[in-house]
Order: structure tokens, then sequence, then C-alpha cells
């Protein structure tokens, strides 16, 4: 691993090494370091510190760590009167882990205006694959009768789950896995759900934003 310097920040490369720089010398944006691979150790060792991957199909594998760091606490996660009716209801059901392949290829084919097209690669399909494989990565789907309709998916910390996408073909699909997420991760006393980056749609959902270094100590608990 290498660093080199440009007007302020050191980019870091990755080379063989299963080893990342400490993460408070990422640049203002989050970005900690360059190249590497998606071999299941480096992911896990990349969530267990507070680095996950993003990039485009046509750049090399960019490492993030962002501060601050938008979470949730799941027993802040806000229901609105329209969802607490839809939950009340039953127009939709949940299962875990049955679709997980299903899942984040519909999350890798989901429009994103905001974004110049998707981070989830084939590689990453297949890296994250094989973390749902070892039971580290998990998937919530959300059904209407037979109907894949939303869902999620993640990598399980054990303490912290960190989210990674969401996708919605019927409306309120995604919040009703966002919220049954929530519910579960609550029972199970988990610190947080990791949501790495701000967006409107999480903070209307509860979550916030902590300083990286409160994030980290909670990960490192």
């Amino acid at each position: 691993m290498t660093g080199l310097k440009n007007k302020s920040t050191p980019i870091f490369f990755l080379d063989d090494r299963l080893v990342f720089p400490p993460v408070e010398h990422a640049s203002p944006n989050g970005l900690l370091a360059v190249g590497g691979d998606l071999t299941s150790e480096r992911l896990l060792l990349a969530y267990q510190s507070g680095i996950f991957p993003w990039f485009n199909d046509d750049s090399l594998i960019l490492w993030w760590s962002p501060d601050p760091r938008m979470v949730l606490f799941p027993e802040k996660v806000k229901i609105s009167k329209s969802m607490r009716r839809i939950l009340q209801k039953g127009y939709f059901r949940i299962t875990k882990n049955k679709e997980f392949e299903a899942v984040i290829r519909h999350c890798a084919e989901a429009p994103r205006p905001e974004q110049d097209g998707t981070w989830i690669t084939e590689n990453m399909i297949q890296a994250y694959l094989g973390l749902n494989r070892k039971g580290i990565a998990h998937s919530f789907e959300v059904w209407e009768n037979e109907e894949l309709v939303g869902g999620l998916y993640g990598i399980d910390l054990g303490h912290i789950f960190c989210g990674e996408s969401m996708f919605i073909i019927r409306s309120n699909a995604s919040k009703f896995a966002f919220i049954k997420l929530a519910e579960e991760l609550q029972e199970k006393n988990y610190f947080l759900i990791d949501c790495q980056n701000y967006t409107k749609h999480l903070e209307s959902l509860g979550a916030e934003q902590i300083p990286r270094a409160e994030y980290l100590k909670l990960l490192k608990r």
C-alpha cells in the first residue's frame, strides 16, 4: 500500500496485502483508498473498519469512509400514519434471505437519477453473493402476494447492520423493508443501521448524521 500526495490529501493505492490505511486519512468527501480486490476477507475487514466500496463499472475499486456518517438507531425509526396503516393491514409480507440474488440484481437495475449508472457491478454482485453464502450478507424481501415488489440487502456485523441498497417496485415496499429491518434489529439490541451517506429519504425514515469517530466507537464495542 502506498500513498501518493495530491494538493492536500494522500491517495492510498492498495496492493495484495490485506490492510487499509487509517480512516482519518480519508479525503473531505470520504475517499480513502483505491484498488485492492473484492474478496470476502477484504470486504469484511473494510466493514469492520468503517470502510465500504463504491465505484462505477469502468473505474478502479474505490474505498470510502465519510465523515459525518449517516446512521439509524433502530429505536428512532420514523413510521408515518400511512405506513402504520400498511403495516397493520398486511398489504405486504417480509422474508429474509429467500431471494438474495434477486434483491441485489433489482438494486443494481434500479434507476438513480442523482447517480451516473450503478456501483453494483457484476463483480460486486458475485462478491456479495459470496458473503451471503458465508452468512454475512443478508437480504430482506417484500412480497405482494407472490410478487417480489421491494427489498434491501446489507452486511451483518452482529451489532451493526451495514445497509447497502434498496429497491422498490410497488409504492412503500422499500420503506416496509427498512422498517421491518429496524424492528428486528431493535429486538436483537443492535446499536444501529449504517446508512453510509445522507439522503432526504433516509432522513425521513429517522436516520441522522453522526461524527465518524462516534460511529467507529460503536463499531469497535
